[in-house]
């Protein structure tokens, strides 16, 4: 098995601000064609800030899709181009008004990748210092403080239900049992 799809014809279906939407025949292995519908994105960064006391801070903001108010971790959209590491760290400032002396690359996430090419990028924030929030103009949210436990409790017990903020915070907890950060 070659484990591949070859793209035959491409139909594309919508244009929007942050997402498109189109429609690819492809052949399979077996020489039958599917179809694949794929969401492209432009990819995002998260960060996990942690202060020198081991708490993390989230954020808490309204998401429309579930219609109710969630934690995550600092995070943004990548704008066509831009160097991922620089994404993480404006947002991490326009977000929670925080800097970084030091931040650690935890690796890539593919939040769906049956029908998103989406690839969000992961880095931890660490020896952090604060000044203001420049949040976007249609941005409303609440920074919050947690011990780093207290976060993998509330992953762990469906609180708080974010990919991302799963991956990152788990990654984090396991990275400083292992001493490597």
């Amino acid at each position: 098995m070659e484990l591949f799809e070859k793209r035959l014809a491409t139909q594309n279906i919508y244009e929007g601000r942050i997402i498109a939407l189109k429609k690819d025949t492809v052949l399979l292995e077996n020489n039958v064609e599917a179809t694949r519908e794929v969401v492209m994105h432009p990819g995002g960064v998260c960060i996990v800030p942690l202060d020198e006391n081991d708490e993390v801070l989230l954020v808490k903001q309204f998401r429309y899709p579930y219609g109710k108010a969630i934690y995550e971790i600092p995070a943004g959209k990548l704008n066509r181009g831009e160097d991922p590491f620089e994404c993480g760290k404006r947002e991490l400032l326009e977000e929670t008004g925080a800097t970084a002396s030091e931040y650690v690359f935890l690796g890539e996430l593919y939040p769906s990748p049956a029908y998103v090419d989406e690839v969000i990028y992961m880095y931890l924030a660490k020896g952090l210092a604060f000044s203001s929030q420049n949040l976007d103009e249609d941005e409303f949210l609440q920074v919050c403080r947690f011990p780093l436990q207290d976060v993998v409790d509330k992953i762990l017990n469906g609180e708080i239900k974010d990919s991302k903020t799963q991956t990152a915070i788990l990654k984090t907890k396991m990275l400083k049992l292992q001493g490597k950060i």
